[in-house]
């Protein structure tokens, strides 16, 4: 059994203009780059409870960066793993949601379609995504047995972890929030994978609270 802690990146300006990142290597915005500050200091104090015993990231820049923030925090090793990057999109890559109907309509359904079988031009299936981030995630845990791990990924990513954790198909609405910086805990164990706690943002929550204040008092 491994306990592993399932971390999005900080936010990137293309999560803002709902641009498809896909494999595209976007940086972090000001938001994201304060989101991995307040979630390194959070993790910072678990840790003094819990030692985490390794850190892992996609090799994508928006999460590897994140990850950085939380490495120096807790002095713990950054180890890269591109088995967790976000699907390929392929066409769509670099394209705002509300322009793919019309500018890549082929490659749109086959997203939309969420068939584990069906083609997305230059990308990835679903099928595809879907085998590979459960062969690293077993591979990480393999690596970790018994032990605490975080993992900087993506939120395609986390979409294929919550429904292999609850049994949920491919194709079925999903019912959870894909959070920046949320922290997801998932338990990795040969019978089966057990979700332990879900978008925990209380970190980022605290803070918006704080600026809301100093923003009254400031009037």
């Amino acid at each position: 059994m491994t306990e592993i802690w399932f971390i999005r990146h900080g936010e990137t300006d293309w999560n803002v203009a709902r641009r498809m990142q896909g494999w595209q290597d976007i940086d972090l915005n000001d938001t994201g780059r304060v989101q991995a500050g307040l979630l390194a200091a959070r993790l910072a104090r678990d840790a003094a409870t819990t030692p985490f015993d390794a850190l892992y990231s996609s090799d994508l820049a928006r999460a590897r960066d994140t990850a950085q923030a939380v490495s120096e925090q807790l002095a713990l090793r950054l180890r890269i793993e591109p088995g967790v990057r976000e699907r390929s999109f392929g066409v769509l890559e670099g394209i705002d949601l509300e322009k793919i109907d019309a500018l890549q309509p082929e490659a749109a359904a086959a997203w939309k379609s969420r068939d584990p079988q069906r083609p997305l031009e230059g990308g990835e299936s679903l099928g595809q995504f879907r085998n590979r981030v459960i062969s690293a995630v077993e591979d990480v845990a393999n690596r970790h047995h018994g032990e605490r791990v975080l993992l900087f990924t993506h939120g395609g990513v986390l979409d294929i972890v919550w429904r292999h954790a609850s049994g949920l198909p491919l194709e079925a609405p999903r019912e959870v929030e894909l959070r920046n910086v949320g922290i997801n805990r998932v338990v990795v164990a040969a019978d089966g994978w057990r979700i332990a706690g879900w978008g925990d943002v209380a970190h980022t929550e605290a803070e918006v609270a704080a600026r809301d204040d100093a923003s009254v008092l400031g009037r």
